[in-house]
């Protein structure tokens, strides 16, 4: 690939949460018995007519705010007509001339980068989802069936300007886009339940061509790993077309996850194969300043100020600044944990690095640790008054995520209570006597040998006694040795 630039676009459909469709009264509910959410809008029936959802609109006016974009204060909404048997119309309502949004932008910043990468939004429309083919698992039976209950679904397509270069960088925008938001609530953001669909255009160039290559668009991506595999694979299948004499087909192709290869699926459309006309049944509207600063008065804080906030805030690292921000749970874990016990670096720590490091193992979905965070500030609440030692702490908390209990539950059901320092001397006595040989290497002058006997002591004592505190203890009575 040192001879030709990757050229990626991506388009990202997001499925908005709301209660009702976004022509309809129509609820829409994720695993509902098959078309049992489709009433006579969704269906199409003769005479019916579609109403704009209130909610869609704030909710994409508050996307279109988080990805600074400018608000169209006049759009309207299009039927784009193609055949299919889940589209009940024989159309779907969308915008096509007069999106609602345009001009944005993304930045995001990879691991190991110093400087963001910004990447354009194109544009961004609402417009309805179509149903769902089901295709019959038996074999030999070759059936598929409609499910309509997510057709009507109010979405939002996101278009970003062709500026991506690798597929790594496709990967984060899209990470980023999803963070953006779900940080907003205006969707869950699941990709395998389809709330959150990417479809990848993709093209390469010799390296100082000005010309765009011919585009292949990318369909069936349903998870961050998914989008990155199929556009190593199709950029290196282009690269061998082209370097074997043939011509890249302007087309539409599916990623098999299976066999890990894109295959053929139509040849591309252009708008004008769509019929695009304005809806007669949907006027022209406005979207006036009073209404866009209604609609964003509540807005949440974006992930980026966030971040920026913790550094300026809290002074924590950049770097532990962009982990505990890259999820909106674990943010919103960590403010949690830091207000109960007040001290931000250890929230930070034990969130990035213990609750996170179980969460990978375990493969818990964010949002889903036992582990309350009122219960993980009460025990960095004990660290810090000295009830526990770190060694124990991280014992403690161990049968917390494992046992849900409370700190306090733990440390009375194990017993980890910390060693008084009034019984340290007795303790110290013993694994002196015990070690007579460690005791004569350390007054030789080995005194990489004490190590040996912190280790015994804090043994002796299940690691409850204050490390501080024993190596003060162990130095006075060694002193008292040598003279």
């Amino acid at each position: 690939m040192d001879r030709y630039e990757i050229v990626i676009g991506l388009e990202v459909h997001c499925q908005l949460k709301t209660r009702t469709k976004i022509f309809s009264s129509d609820p829409y509910l994720y695993g509902s018995p098959s078309n049992t959410q489709a009433g006579p809008v969704t269906l199409g029936l003769p005479g019916v007519l579609p109403v704009l959802n209130q909610e869609v609109l704030r909710m994409a006016v508050m996307a279109a705010s988080a990805l600074d974009c400018k608000i169209s204060p006049v759009t309207k909404f299009d039927r784009k007509h193609y055949f299919y048997p889940d589209l009940p119309k024989g159309y779907q309502i969308s915008q096509y001339d007069v999106p609602y949004a345009t001009g944005g932008k993304l930045a995001f910043r990879k691991k190991g980068d110093s400087e963001d990468t910004v990447i354009r939004i194109h544009r961004i429309h609402m417009e309805e989802d179509a149903g769902k083919l089901l295709h019959s698992q038996v074999p030999g039976v070759s059936k598929s069936y409609v499910d309509l209950n997510r057709a009507g679904v109010p979405l939002l397509e996101i278009v970003s300007e062709p500026d991506l270069r690798s597929a790594e960088d496709a990967q984060v925008y899209l990470q980023t886009l999803r963070n953006i938001l779900r940080f907003i609530n205006i969707t869950d953001g699941n990709m395998e339940q389809g709330s959150l669909r990417c479809d990848a255009n993709v093209s390469i160039r010799p390296f100082g061509q000005s010309e765009f290559g011919t585009r292949v668009e990318i369909k069936n991506l349903n998870s961050f790993k998914a989008v990155r595999a199929a556009i190593e694979y199709e950029v290196v299948r282009q690269t061998e077309v082209i370097d074997g004499g043939g011509k890249i087909i302007q087309s539409t192709v599916l990623w098999d996850s299976d066999k890990r290869v894109t295959r053929l699926m139509r040849t591309k459309e252009d708008a004008e194969d769509y019929r695009y006309f304005p809806d007669p049944d949907l006027s022209y509207f406005e979207i006036t300043n009073e209404m866009i600063k209604e609609f964003i008065k509540n807005m949440p804080e974006l992930p980026a100020a966030k971040r920026d906030r913790y550094v300026a805030e809290f002074g924590l690292p950049l770097y532990d600044a962009d982990v505990l921000t890259s999820q909106k749970e674990t943010a919103l874990y960590f403010e949690e944990v830091e207000k109960i016990c007040g001290d931000a670096k250890k929230s930070s720590n034990w969130v990035k690095d213990e609750v996170l490091g179980v969460m990978n193992k375990s493969d818990w979905e964010p949002g889903k640790f036992p582990c309350s965070a009122k219960d993980l500030g009460n025990l960095i609440q004990f660290l810090n008054e000295g009830k526990i030692t770190g060694k124990i702490a991280k014992q403690v908390f161990e049968h917390m995520y494992t046992e849900n209990l409370s700190p306090s539950a733990v440390i009375e059901k194990y017993d980890y209570k910390p060693v008084e320092s009034s019984d340290l001397p007795a303790i110290i006595e013993s694994v002196f006597k015990a070690n007579e040989e460690t005791i004569q290497s350390i007054l030789a002058g080995k005194d990489r040998a004490k190590g040996f006997l912190v280790g015994q002591v804090m043994k002796a004592t299940r690691g409850q006694a204050p490390p501080e505190e024993v190596n003060r203890m162990i130095d006075a009575k060694l002193a008292e040795l040598k003279k």
